[in-house]
């Protein structure tokens, strides 16, 4: 089994927060990291999806109140809204009664979904995790590339042959669109969310367009937001803001927008193997939300991420921002021979970054110019976790 980088700080959250939310996507991997943490430990495993777990929690209350003295993992959490009130009580009457922390873990597939409903209730007495496909850092003895054209979903990436991968990620697609999305709001009919997700896929790292997307699509904008609004919600898909400040330029303003996993990408492309993804269109742009997901999966949350990009030409790809207000701009290129083209010079003079890099899928990392260095992913990714350490 792959270890997962969040394991040691989902304990450590634990040892501090009542409550923990892991979020993220179906299949990821949450109930796996959740059970792992558990066998360790005095706990309950409860899936929400089960009709007999869901018979126990027809009074939360009482049932829960006999199991405070273990670990109570909930699956599936959405399921119960009416939940968070009553885990606040408990939650509050342990702390009268001197208990510790760490009493529940919540499992959930979408991140606003749980934050509408936890975030007054039991405000103070929960952190949220977010749990993502596999990372360059956790895969290190997979080939270079596998990860990036299977995706980090631990079925697709393990899979024994890419046929088999490609029609795990087929099937994880349709599931979505046919049986998790409809729980999570208004009724969408499945093919119209699956011709915008694809719509979104061979838009991948461009300029939000809601007003083409609703001409496609032949709705209203207001819907085609709604759309991706859900998506983004669900952790399936990306929305990255551009970067704004009063410099003196003209700023686009449109978000970028990214399917986030590489393999769901390229199975909503059809594309079945890296042969076909070196020869397709979309390859620069996979390459880039790949390396971008992998990225902003190991900085902390209070590094802001954006790109940058104005009227004049001026662009770099992902900006971090960090608290004591120190920029990085990086570049990203899917070539063994990277360029530092002008508009990033453009920017880089109107944002002046302490760090410059350029990310290729080459190994050896040198300085392209007297601030600016070549890198790969791993080194950047290694770098970028060993500062939140």
């Amino acid at each position: 089994m792959i270890a997962r980088d969040l394991h040691n700080k989902l304990v450590d959250t634990l040892q501090h927060f009542p409550a923990v939310a892991l979020l993220g996507p179906r299949q990821v991997g949450k109930t796996t990291l959740a059970l792992e943490i558990g066998h360790s430990r005095n706990s309950l495993y409860l899936d929400l999806e089960s009709e007999q777990d869901r018979a126990k929690m027809a009074q939360p209350e009482f049932y829960l109140s006999d199991h405070q003295d273990k670990l109570v993992i909930i699956d599936e959490v959405h399921r119960a809204p009416g939940l968070f009130p009553v885990l606040r009580g408990l939650i509050d009457r342990s702390r009268r009664a001197g208990r510790k922390n760490g009493q529940y873990l919540l499992l959930g597939s979408a991140s606003l979904d749980l934050l509408k409903q936890s975030g007054e209730t039991l405000a103070g007495r929960i952190a949220y995790l977010e749990l993502t496909p596999f990372t360059v850092l956790e895969t290190p003895e997979f080939p270079s590339d596998e990860l990036w054209v299977r995706g980090g979903f631990p079925d697709s990436l393990l899979a024994d042959s890419s046929a088999e991968s490609l029609r795990w990620r087929q099937n994880f697609i349709r599931t979505y669109l046919e049986r998790d999305i409809p729980q999570f709001g208004p009724r969408i009919a499945a093919e119209t969310l699956r011709r915008f997700w694809i719509m979104l896929a061979h838009n991948q790292s461009g300029l939000l367009n809601s007003s083409q997307f609703a001409r496609n699509l032949g709705v209203d904008v207001k819907t085609v937001n709604s759309y991706i609004d859900l998506l983004v919600d669900l952790l399936l898909v990306r929305r990255l803001t551009p970067w704004h400040s009063n410099i003196g330029k003209r700023l686009v303003k449109a978000p970028k927008v990214y399917v986030r996993d590489s393999g769901l990408l390229h199975a909503l492309l059809t594309i079945p193997d890296k042969e076909a993804l070196l020869s397709h269109p979309v390859v620069g742009q996979s390459w880039e939300g790949f390396v971008i997901e992998n990225i902003l999966g190991s900085v902390s949350d209070d590094v802001q991420a954006c790109f940058y990009r104005t009227a004049g030409g001026g662009e770099v790809d992902l900006l971090l921002s960090w608290p004591n207000g120190n920029l990085w701009a990086v570049e990203i290129k899917r070539s063994v021979t990277p360029k530092l083209e002008r508009g990033f010079h453009s920017a880089c003079t109107d944002l002046n970054p302490s760090r410059k890099y350029v990310v290729y899928p080459g190994s050896e990392r040198y300085r392209m110019a007297l601030d600016a260095e070549a890198i790969s992913l791993i080194d950047m990714v290694r770098e970028l976790n060993d500062i939140g350490e």
